[in-house]
């Protein structure tokens, strides 16, 4: 099987590629893979850290906003589409695929448009519950929509064919069991556990917000914290600091600024609070863990938003829109949730029931029976 992938712009689209990637592989090892990328994106770097092959394309969106430095950006970015569809149809007809899967970004537009046109069986995979536009415009030209959330469902067009596959998920969450991530972080029962971050590069309002509690931490041991800052938070211990926190001496704290070992963070954690990127909010439900979601404001379509709230009308999770984030707002919400343990439970049974952990053989079962249909 020759397997073209097309997907860029953020992780969330790029790691779920890369997932499905890394199981064709497993499942069939004479397999040939091919990604294409934006020549500039961070997917040049994780494609080839995950040992397949990429080629590159220019591609870029449109600014809403009107200025002359966006006119420019605008008018460049028409020439691109026309450029980007060439380059691709080249690389396309060099590979010769069997299957090309797109998993959303600028750059899975002008690829599996190509190869749609081309007469090459195309699928597309979307991990939010609010579509991004590239995956909306290819819904009626390929083959099989994957859906990671059925709330998405409705906002495609009704002659797509979709189907719910759920998002890939790394075997290492799955894999890792509460008590056994609690014995090697040296954890026990005495208290909850609270696992706070905000993506690679940190959130500065998660961040303030979760420094007014892990202050009070600090000096009542309520809670124990495992808190990532992100690249951006470095102001963090400084902010601890001037708040009479010193983390060096509390054994009830672990703030460090980014999180290696999420499997056993998650799996040992009674509580997470993060942003509501669709890969995390998977994995957050694989684990059965409740969670105060803070979604970003700052995404296309504001999906964050619409990630969070598939949770939280499912009463598997609490939402604090960025606006209304204050540190004691999240010292009363988290409180609340930790205090009652019936309720605590059914969140974390509610997260549970939305898990879709096999998404990598409902991806793989899809592929199959498009190149044999």
């Amino acid at each position: 099987m020759r397997v073209l992938l097309a997907g860029g712009g953020t992780a969330g689209h790029i790691n779920p590629a890369i997932a499905i990637a890394g199981y064709i592989k497993a499942q069939e090892p004479d397999a040939e893979i091919l990604f294409i990328g934006n020549r500039d994106g961070m997917e040049q770097r994780l494609v080839k850290n995950a040992g397949f092959e990429i080629k590159s394309v220019v591609i870029s969106g449109f600014k809403r906003s009107v200025s002359p430095k966006n006119i420019i950006h605008n008018i460049k970015t028409v020439s691109r589409a026309f450029t980007s569809r060439s380059s691709s149809k080249k690389i396309i007809r060099d590979f010769h695929p069997d299957i090309c899967i797109g998993t959303g970004g600028y750059v899975a537009g002008p690829v599996c448009l190509a190869a749609v046109r081309m007469g090459i069986p195309t699928i597309i995979h979307e991990q939010n519950a609010y579509p991004g536009v590239t995956n909306k415009m290819l819904s009626k030209e390929v083959d099989k929509v994957m859906l990671a959330n059925p709330d998405a469902q409705c906002r495609f067009d009704k002659k797509a064919s979709c189907v719910v596959t759920g998002n890939p998920i790394r075997t290492s969450i799955l894999e890792t069991k509460h008590d056994e991530a609690k014995k090697s972080l040296g954890l026990d029962d005495s208290r909850p556990i609270i696992l706070s971050f905000g993506g690679s590069l940190g959130a500065r309002c998660i961040n303030e917000a979760m420094a007014e509690l892990i202050a009070r931490s600090s000096q009542d041991k309520r809670y124990y914290h495992i808190h990532a800052y992100g690249e951006q938070g470095t102001f963090m211990p400084e902010l601890l600091r001037s708040k009479g926190v010193d983390t060096e001496k509390c054994s009830n704290l672990d703030i460090r600024q980014y999180i290696d070992n999420m499997n056993e963070c998650l799996a040992a954690c009674d509580l997470v609070v993060c942003r509501a990127g669709a890969i995390t909010l998977s994995e957050v439900q694989a684990k059965g863990r409740p969670a105060v979601l803070i979604p970003s404001p700052f995404v296309a379509e504001n999906h964050q938003f619409h990630n969070a709230m598939s949770m939280v009308n499912q009463k598997a999770a609490e939402i604090i829109e960025q606006k209304d984030l204050t540190g004691e707002k999240l010292i009363e919400t988290v409180d609340s949730m930790l205090s009652d343990k019936e309720t605590l439970a059914s969140y974390r049974r509610n997260a549970q029931r939305m898990a879709i952990t096999d998404a990598n053989e409902r991806i793989y079962e899809i592929v199959r029976s498009v190149l044999h249909k």
